[in-house]
């Protein structure tokens, strides 16, 4: 029987070992080649480089350590997440000195009494420690005093009428709406 010899060697067992080891280096060698193409997917964002780096692992061994020193070092997922960490963060730091103004939407500062724009007034300064405060504050936060802001109850807001009739109109304005009246009673017996 007329086995293949390779490299001539005649030694069937050691001709078999031969062959066993070409096998290996193919199989590591294909291995290394897909190896290249997906981690050049992961770490490339340029489809043309990513094949270029694939071809490069065609070359036996060599193209696949040629790979590993120019590669770049962090995976396209992590540069992504950084830079969103990044910007997550300037905005954080961003919305902590400025804000915008709710009626020109002109960037202010938190502290501002009135807006440079349109000159509308923002906030409120303690009689006290002479800190901005929003109007609609009961109390000064930083030195506890009362303010002069109006309480719950002047401030409530009628209901909008569902009708425009104007004979209805008329007379739910000539009777004063009993909801108010027992909501009234209701926080005074609460006070006693």
């Amino acid at each position: 029987m007329d086995t293949l010899a390779i490299f001539e060697i005649k030694n069937s067992a050691l001709n078999t070992g031969v062959s066993v080891a070409l096998l290996i280096l193919g199989v590591l060698w294909l291995a290394l080649i897909f190896w290249t193409f997906a981690d050049a997917r992961r770490r490339i964002d340029d489809p043309l480089l990513v094949v270029c780096a694939t071809l490069c692992s065609f070359f036996p061994f060599v193209g696949t350590i040629v790979y590993l020193i120019v590669r770049p070092p962090e995976f396209l997922d992590d540069v992504r997440l950084r830079e969103l960490e990044m910007s997550a963060a300037e905005a954080r730091l961003a919305s902590l000195d400025y804000q915008l103004c709710p009626h020109c939407d002109y960037e202010i500062q938190a502290d501002y009494l009135r807006c440079p724009s349109c000159m509308r007034k923002l906030k409120e300064r303690c009689y006290s420690c002479s800190k901005p405060i929003d109007p609609a504050w009961r109390i000064c936060p930083f030195c506890e005093a009362e303010t002069s802001a109006p309480t719950a109850s002047a401030t409530t807001r009628r209901r909008r009428r569902q009708t425009t009739d104007q004979a209805t109109v008329a007379a739910e304005v000539a009777t004063p709406e009993p909801e108010e009246a027992t909501a009234s009673g209701k926080s005074r017996r609460r006070r006693d």
